[in-house]
């Protein structure tokens, strides 16, 4: 049977496969469609296998949010060439859907199918590294930034007795800077409850270890860890953090929601916040 032009124009539409390969596709299986899809999954899947143990240091990060859900996925690859590539941005958010529409909370055998369709594509490596799904109740928000095309991914989750102040502009302004905040500041808590205790004692030990030698009474060095550990949580802790966007006054991130609160009569908090680095 001729295979002509058209035909394999149609089945690279279907398969989104090479033009040399659907071409022998289609030659292989004399032009049954059917066949020729079945021989391009098992060509694909065989160099996706031979693919699997490349490095995947590149990547991007992608978030869909809805209403009721936030989804964002960090999907690596082997080049930061695909990693800008529009296919791969889209298999980010086709990732972010599926969870959504589904109701997944973490990866699973279709969406790595969707990977290992695009590898077989692509002819690169790819692996997701990290997803998160947040639930959006009543008077919740979510507000997302991605950095440096997919670079870094950001989401930022608030929430208020009344969720009308989430329309509000300077609420919608000062929501966009807390999650550029978070991406240039990379906190590792959101506050000093958050800090697990195994990681507070290693840190009092250290600080105990530097003050040892300092020929000062006991409660005044009891005093310097403790101003240590609280210095160190203004470095690692985000609300303690000094804002990094628009802060003329140098207030903490605390501070300055006490702040937008006071001038609105509102009660908007940070309940949680997620930071993706890509291929990390």
């Amino acid at each position: 049977m001729e295979i002509t032009m058209d035909m394999i124009k149609q089945l690279r539409e279907l398969t989104h496969a090479g033009i040399m390969d659907c071409k022998k596709a289609l030659q292989s299986s004399d032009g049954d469609f059917a066949k020729a899809e079945e021989y391009l999954k098992k060509v694909g899947l065989a160099a996706v296998e031979k693919r699997v143990d490349r490095a995947t240091d590149n990547g991007r990060v992608t978030y869909v949010i809805t209403d009721k859900k936030a989804v964002m996925v960090d999907v690596s690859c082997e080049t930061d060439f695909v990693a800008r590539n529009s296919e791969f941005k889209k298999l980010g958010e086709d990732i972010c859907n599926l969870a959504i529409e589904k109701g997944y909370t973490q990866p699973t055998e279709d969406m790595e199918d969707l990977v290992k369709k695009l590898i077989a594509t692509i002819n690169e490596n790819m692996k997701i590294k990290k997803m998160v799904v947040l639930d959006i109740p009543a008077n919740n928000y979510v507000m997302g930034y991605s950095h440096a095309d997919g670079n870094i991914g950001v989401l930022v989750q608030f929430k208020a007795s009344d969720s009308a102040i989430f329309k509000n502009e300077d609420f919608q302004t000062l929501a966009f800077n807390t999650a550029m905040h978070v991406c240039a500041a990379a906190p590792m808590y959101l506050n000093d409850s958050c800090v697990p205790k195994d990681y507070e004692d290693e840190q009092l030990d250290i600080f105990k270890a530097q003050v040892s030698k300092m020929d000062k009474p006991e409660k005044v060095l009891e005093g310097i860890v403790r101003g240590k550990l609280a210095k160190h949580y203004a470095e690692i802790c985000l609300m303690d953090q000094i804002f990094q966007i628009s802060n003329d006054d140098g207030l903490s991130v605390k501070q300055l929601y006490a702040k937008f609160n006071k001038e609105h009569g509102a009660d908007v908090e940070i309940v949680g916040y997620e930071r993706f680095l890509a291929g990390a």
